[in-house]
């Protein structure tokens, strides 16, 4: 993942919603680059989250999990679990950033704790875990509130944070819009997030509901993106046969 950002390819993530391991091994063997395991707004459990990593050991995809707060036992929770990346939600300060960055890595550059015998079963590095999860874990904060706009180079400037992500609905409403997606606001607010990305070094990132957008989403410097649900995909597929 990182060596594909670095080298200056968009990556693509499938948002994992059900519990069911066929349907997230499917994905995995599809073409996409992460699995983003949905543990926010979803019931997935870290038992499922688990099954999925040892379901999808073998495919090119990696599984990240996006855990339900910016707490340091949540990420240790999943990446215990043998997850290759953590997603943030509502990161709106620095010193959230910076917790962040520490839940991912082992003391002293963190505050991880050592007890991951069941992440170095499963992970893809033969060298030693620890070191290789300190160079690899990507650690994904999202921007979701007018109030972490206001801070944005604050946020960008932590040491550790790989991709700055965009919850473009949730900083919709945060902005009071209600969910709307078409707004000069929240065209500024993106831009302006875009920005301190790129000043900083850190990836930006948002989701991609249409693949029409890319092209426009690409120009505008972004290379990290999160696909839609299986259900969604679920529900395409269907309409478009039903439709036919």
């Amino acid at each position: 993942m990182k060596t594909r950002l670095k080298e200056g390819h968009p990556v693509f993530g499938f948002t994992v919603t059900t519990s069911s391991l066929d349907s997230a091994v499917q994905a995995a063997s599809l073409g996409f680059d992460f699995l983003w395991i949905e543990m926010e707004h979803s019931p997935v459990t870290l038992e499922t989250l688990r099954n999925i990593v040892l379901a999808t050991r073998a495919c090119a995809t990696v599984p990240f999990a996006r855990v339900p707060v910016n707490e340091l036992w949540t990420a240790k929770r999943v990446l215990d679990a043998g997850v290759c990346g953590v997603v943030f939600p509502f990161t709106t300060t620095p010193d959230l950033a910076a917790r962040a960055a520490a839940a991912c890595r082992y003391p002293p550059a963190g505050r991880r704790g050592s007890g991951a015998g069941l992440a170095a079963r499963t992970w893809r590095s033969e060298s030693n875990y620890h070191d290789s999860a300190d160079n690899n874990v990507v650690v994904v904060t999202v921007v979701e509130e007018a109030a972490a706009v206001e801070q944005i180079d604050e946020i960008a400037a932590t040491p550790g944070i790989d991709v700055l992500f965009i919850g473009t609905s949730d900083l919709s409403f945060s902005l009071g819009l209600r969910g709307e997606q078409n707004h000069p606001a929240l065209d500024q607010a993106i831009a302006k997030i875009v920005s301190a990305a790129r000043k900083h070094g850190k990836y930006a990132g948002r989701p991609l509901r249409d693949r029409a957008q890319l092209s426009a989403y690409r120009e505008q410097g972004f290379s990290f993106f999160q696909a839609p649900t299986d259900l969604d995909f679920l529900t395409a597929g269907v309409r478009a046969y039903l439709d036919k």
